[in-house]
């Protein structure tokens, strides 16, 4: 059974209803999670830009399984991350990601083809990917063979030969921070600087914590996983604990096969 929980601001209340048995279409999945319209305000990190967050977790808070997040995914979560995909301009993640999840470059999805047409996107959504020592292999499809150049957020301070590697490689370096790491609110206005407004992040749990504690995050498309797996694996987000706990209100969630799908936005 798949059910829908719509939450509306008028009433601050949830109500059910069943929507049959079946998969959710990607029609009804890109319906439920559309980007705000760029005249409803601004995100937290500027003008025009809305910075989301795509997770999945346990039921006792483990985001990964034997280093990886497939194990606790499921087909649904699948289709929900290709659509969040196919909503984006740029999908923004954390280098150590890329190198334990093995992460290709953005695919064509004609199903979807049509949608960013008509909202000026290109084909694909870009990947931008956050590194301080830019310690990638660019031999890899991401940077070899994308169909949008790979972008690589870094700081001011990187080391010259390993920006040059990566630009020979066919990848846009992009400078958003003064030392050698990068500033999350310089990121986000970065890429929104370079038209990429609409953001999705997956993580990891380093880049998503930097993400909540400098305050950039507008909202949290979070996958609650039926399953527990106990060890000492990492939580969706990880770093320094924020000073005040910061406030989501719940947008949307779903159900399929005893997984949830919750939608959150900054208050």
């Amino acid at each position: 059974m798949r059910r829908l929980f719509p939450v509306t601001d008028e009433t601050a209340e949830t109500v059910a209803q069943t929507r049959g048995e079946g998969e959710w279409s990607l029609a009804e999945l890109a319906e439920a999670y559309a980007y705000p319209e760029p005249e409803a305000g601004a995100g937290a990190g500027g003008p025009g830009s809305w910075l989301r967050a795509n997770m999945v977790s346990t039921l006792d808070g483990a985001a990964q399984h034997d280093g990886r997040s497939q194990p606790i995914s499921s087909a649904a979560d699948m289709r929900i991350f290709g659509t969040l995909r196919a909503l984006a301009d740029v999908v923004v993640v954390g280098a150590e990601t890329v190198r334990q999840e093995g992460y290709r470059p953005a695919r064509a999805r004609e199903e979807f083809s049509a949608a960013r047409e008509a909202a000026g996107q290109g084909p694909v959504p870009a990947i931008a990917v956050v590194s301080a020592s830019l310690d990638l292999d660019f031999s890899l499809p991401l940077f070899t063979s994308p169909l949008v150049p790979t972008l690589i957020l870094t700081g001011a301070a990187a080391a010259p030969d390993r920006i040059a590697a990566a630009e020979k490689a066919g990848a846009r370096v992009v400078t958003a921070g003064d030392g050698v790491g990068v500033e999350p609110a310089r990121a986000v206005r970065a890429l929104a600087e370079l038209g990429l407004t609409r953001q999705l992040t997956e993580g990891g749990p380093r880049l998503l914590g930097q993400l909540v504690t400098a305050g950039v995050l507008d909202e949290l498309c979070l996958t609650v996983a039926p399953m527990l797996t106990a060890g000492d694996a990492q939580r969706i987000a990880g770093g320094p604990t924020v000073r005040v706990p910061q406030r989501f209100a719940l947008v949307s969630l779903l159900e399929e096969e005893g997984f949830l799908f919750s939608r959150y936005r900054r208050t």
